[in-house]
């Protein structure tokens, strides 16, 4: 399905780009897209792939205009585009409804008007029953991404839910390993605190699993092992040669959740469990506003939702196993320093 067509990665510059490219560089694909507003990372990434099926756009999914113009001739979409650090989004939160709202309602207008045939979009499990500005500004994505799907009969628009990317760029276990070596005590905030745990490589092949077999509206979940930050901080520690590293308990910060859910009790209810994944299906009820408040569903006051607290649960064996598929865990096991991957 890939042969001689045209991708377009918003927010391409990112982790999520380089591993789409590192699975896509060498496909049929005729033409890959970066589209982003940082040219520095995209001078990096031309020099670092050296390819001439990339071609790069500098924009911002905020201006149409911009995002209308990459997405001429463009078959399928990764919109990946957004501000997602919860901090930064708790003090600019007008900033993250800019980004990650109205530019995915930019993003799937220019779609649907260029007549691209399939988009993917990406959320995160903040958006359920969300807390903080990152989760809201998500949660309403999902629902511009549905309420777009209502009425965009040849653009196929769904998206994909994930937790944590592990060892992602202000993500805890590189300020875990810098504070281990900067012989600093490791700060928890909760040690019950649980979080799923995903590697880049499940996040992006969740994406190829939702754009092979999305319809319009669908949210794509993967089943994904959580562990306490307690376990965590004890497999790294483990890792790196410290066992006994001392912790400092700091306390729960503002916008954080004692565990992070993938689907909300109303979303299990209708969702399909493909084994390792989970299909929800878009609410796509008409106009008809009598549907929402007459009608109820009674299986959702029994119904439980797909929470860290609730999923597999690593040990410390297990956690450390799942370290080790990094390639920034890998690298640092063996004392080198590279980045984290975004």
């Amino acid at each position: 399905m890939f042969t001689n067509k045209t991708l377009l990665i918003t927010g391409g510059t990112g982790s999520f780009g380089n591993a789409i490219l590192r699975r896509f560089l060498d496909s049929d694909l005729r033409q890959i897209r970066i589209f982003s507003r940082d040219e520095k990372k995209q001078d990096d990434m031309r020099k670092r792939y050296n390819n001439p099926k990339l071609k790069f756009y500098i924009g911002d999914v905020r201006d149409y205009q911009s995002i209308l113009t990459a997405m001429r001739g463009v078959d399928y979409v990764y919109h990946a585009a957004a501000l997602k650090q919860v901090p930064s989004c708790e003090f600019h939160p007008l900033e993250a409804v800019k980004t990650n709202v109205l530019g995915t309602e930019n993003t799937l207008e220019a779609a649907i008007n260029c007549g691209v045939s399939r988009v993917v979009c990406l959320s995160t499990d903040k958006a359920v029953y969300p807390i903080n500005a990152m989760g809201i500004s998500k949660a309403m994505m999902e629902k511009v991404v549905v309420a777009k799907s209502r009425s965009s009969s040849d653009t196929v628009i769904c998206a994909t839910r994930y937790g944590n990317v592990m060892a992602s760029r202000g993500s805890v276990i590189p300020l875990f390993i810098n504070q281990v070596r900067n012989r600093k005590p490791i700060s928890i905030t909760d040690p019950a605190m649980t979080r799923f745990m995903m590697t880049l490589d499940d996040a992006v092949d969740l994406v190829l699993y939702a754009f092979e077999h999305g319809n319009p509206g669908e949210i794509f979940v993967q089943k994904a092992p959580a562990a306490t930050v307690k376990i965590l901080a004890e497999a790294l520690t483990d890792l790196l040669g410290v066992p006994k590293h001392p912790i400092d308990i700091i306390g729960t910060r503002h916008g954080e959740k004692l565990f992070e859910v993938l689907l909300s009790r109303e979303e299990m209810v209708a969702a399909e469990d493909l084994g390792g994944y989970y299909r929800v299906p878009p609410d796509l009820r008409d106009l008809n506003y009598g549907k929402f408040v007459e009608q109820g569903e009674v299986e959702i006051s029994k119904a439980v939702e797909y929470s860290s607290h609730n999923t597999n649960q690593l040990d410390v064996k297990g956690m450390r196993e799942l370290l080790m598929k990094l390639r920034f865990m890998r690298a640092t096991v063996r004392g080198e320093h590279i980045e984290p991957e975004e």
